[in-house]
């Protein structure tokens, strides 16, 4: 089988920012998130090779989830300045090592993940591995053909979620991950949810009706204290659940997977890069 492997850019970014000591350039600038990912661009090219790989973004343009909703992630602090300036410097380094970036106005990161896994879920003899510090994308694990290798801290602490795992520790199946976001809410993307509903509660009630909707629907056979909690905010749930769910139809300006091809690393383009930001210890593990 041929590993095609998705990485969540944002995600890492913002993981590395936060785990790494601060590093500058001989010039002064921040780069301490550029190093992390050049560290994680040289153990794929030394250890896990995949055959496609691609590097996707945000966009500063509002999603449509902000179109809807216009309190979305309205609870998180501006990027600090030393961050931001360190995202072109990113994709500099992807564009040395000959990785195609996806980004589209409109949508997040997690839905251009969610629309190449769709488009590209059933190739045969394909694995799609989806390099990520955010948990919001377990609702995409197929089985063992669509996995998640998920940052847990550092650059190396990392595990692999197959659809087994994924049900192992939310009690769901990666697909209705969604449905129990509807009744929990997401604090971190200031996602409602019902108010009084917690996970000892809501996870029985989509393991046993298997989706929000169908929960609804059967709201007569839930205990009457928790099912008044949610008929009375049932379109708030349902609007929740909207919310958590990765899209998968952006319209992305792809013709097929040899788009993504990994090609062999060129160290004549990468070496003057890393020497330029300071890296010398990264230049001299240059082929």
């Amino acid at each position: 089988m041929k590993q095609f492997l998705l990485i969540d850019s944002h995600a890492l970014i913002h993981r590395f920012f936060h785990a790494l000591p601060p590093l500058t350039t001989p010039a002064g600038d921040p780069v301490g998130v550029v190093y992390g990912m050049a560290n994680v661009m040289l153990k794929l090219h030394r250890e896990s090779k995949p055959d496609y790989i691609a590097a996707v973004f945000d966009r500063p343009e509002k999603t449509f989830r902000e179109e809807i909703f216009t309190d979305y992630k309205a609870n998180r602090p501006p990027a600090p300045d030393d961050l931001i300036s360190q995202f072109k410097r990113v994709r500099e380094l992807f564009d040395r090592f000959s990785v195609r970036t996806v980004e589209f106005p409109g949508y997040e990161a997690d839905d251009l993940i969610g629309s190449l896994v769709e488009r590209f879920k059933d190739e045969p003899d394909i694995t799609l591995t989806i390099l990520t510090g955010d948990l919001d994308l377990l609702q995409l694990v197929s089985g063992d053909r669509v996995v998640v290798k998920f940052l847990q801290k550092g650059m190396s602490d990392t595990k692999m979620y197959n659809e087994a795992a994924v049900l192992e520790r939310y009690g769901v199946m990666p697909k209705i991950l969604p449905d129990l976001k509807g009744l929990l809410g997401d604090q971190s993307d200031n996602i409602p949810g019902v108010a009084g509903v917690g996970p000892k509660t809501a996870t029985p009630l989509i393991q046993k009706y298997g989706t929000l909707e169908n929960l609804i629907d059967h709201l007569w056979e839930v205990p009457d204290k928790v099912g008044m909690k949610i008929d009375a905010a049932r379109e708030t749930a349902l609007f929740s659940k909207r919310l958590a769910t990765i899209a998968r139809n952006a319209p992305l300006a792809v013709e097929g997977i040899h788009d993504f091809i990994l090609k062999p690393l060129d160290s004549a383009h990468v070496r003057p890069y890393f020497e330029s930001l300071g890296f010398k210890s990264l230049a001299e593990r240059l082929p």
